[in-house]
């Protein structure tokens, strides 16, 4: 319950920071990229992010040192505040310098609009990469309760500073990894690159000397020098993969149609909703009907990205889930909850719409 209010607060605040950028700021919302950097990684993230959880609960429980286990409670939730800050850095930088990590972070840093679901986008295979760095607090038994919640908090931070609302932050500035800081880090200019590593305090990067404050006269050029630029979620989390082995040669192809960002942002931000009950139900449901809800929301993910894109088969999957697949689970599974059935009926809907215009578009250009 307490993931799926957390998520469900992630999206309300990417869409009011959307709105305000929108009709307050008047600024073009990249809607294709935001629905991607929704979508990215997110599912798959969960699951992986399970087995992060159950390794270090292992760890902490039959092979912990125990050297916190006498330490006054309030001083073990301070310690693994920073102590988890401290990992986190050398997980971050690491994932910088180590060609086989960063291939799994490239996924984060090809946004190129800065905002807060920029802050959600990430590769698939993130939580796995994760693992090493932060199992020296299970072996000196962190509670994972503590792991967990402290964690949690971090990435919050994290998540606020991926913000464009916040330009600076007064005294925060010296003590915190703020908005502007964590801008420099996404910053492809030579004089931003590889700096502004921590997450949450910016000691690590001054004591390590890798901290750059932003420059007035200097902008921050977002993105990657090497950017594919897709929306197609199975080659944004691999291509980088194929690129570490020199088998990628990737071009983006025409598209067959061109679908409008409405289509686009609804049916992206029905489909987080989504995966909001899939987090909902994982632990009361039976074990088959998580897969196949599971496997719905990632292959709608998919197929998401194929509408981007304008492919034929990112338009024949979608309309086959959400026309076909997801009402014959709702009807087999037997199905009554109305926070499910809304949705599904909702992206039903969308399908079909989705659908007709494709359709009346085709017939236009004739």
């Amino acid at each position: 319950m307490s993931l799926a209010i957390a998520n469900s607060l992630l999206l309300i605040l990417v869409l009011i920071e959307l709105m305000v950028i929108g009709l307050i700021k008047k600024q073009t919302i990249p809607w294709k990229e935001v629905v991607f950097n929704l979508n990215s990684g997110h599912i798959l993230m969960w699951i992986f992010r399970g087995l992060e959880v159950t390794i270090f609960h292992l760890i902490s429980t039959h092979f912990g040192l125990g050297i916190v286990d006498n330490w006054p409670y309030l001083a073990i939730w301070i310690f693994t505040f920073f102590a988890w800050d401290f990992c986190f850095y050398w997980l971050h930088r690491i994932h910088h310098k180590l060609r086989i990590l960063w291939a799994v972070h490239v996924v984060h840093h090809e946004g190129e609009h800065y905002g807060l679901s920029l802050g959600i986008r990430n590769s698939w295979y993130s939580s796995i990469t994760s693992i090493p760095f932060f199992l020296v607090l299970a072996f000196i038994s962190i509670p994972v309760e503590i792991f967990l919640t402290v964690g949690s908090i971090h990435y919050f931070i994290q998540f606020y500073n991926h913000n464009d609302l916040v330009r600076k932050s007064g005294i925060l500035e010296k003590i915190m990894i703020t908005p502007s800081h964590h801008r420099v880090h996404h910053g492809m200019n030579d004089e931003y690159i590889d700096r502004n590593f921590g997450g949450t305090l910016v000691i690590w990067d001054r004591l390590f000397g890798t901290f750059q404050a932003e420059k007035e006269d200097v902008p921050v050029q977002l993105g990657t020098r090497d950017n594919p630029h897709t929306m197609d979620v199975i080659k944004a989390n691999n291509l980088p993969f194929a690129k570490l082995f020199g088998k990628a040669r990737y071009h983006l192809p025409e598209p067959k149609y061109s679908i409008s960002n409405w289509f686009i942002a609804s049916g992206g931000i029905l489909l987080f909703v989504l995966l909001l009950f899939y987090i909902l139900q994982e632990e009361t449901w039976p074990m088959v009907m998580k897969i196949q809800l599971f496997l719905i929301v990632f292959m709608g993910t998919i197929a998401n990205g194929g509408l981007s894109e304008g492919r034929t088969w990112g338009l024949v999957l979608w309309s086959f889930l959400f026309v076909v697949a997801a009402p014959l689970f709702l009807y087999f599974q037997e199905v009554t909850d109305w926070k499910l059935i809304l949705p599904m009926g909702l992206l039903g809907l969308h399908a079909l719409g989705t659908l007709l215009f494709v359709k009346f578009q085709a017939l236009a250009r004739k």
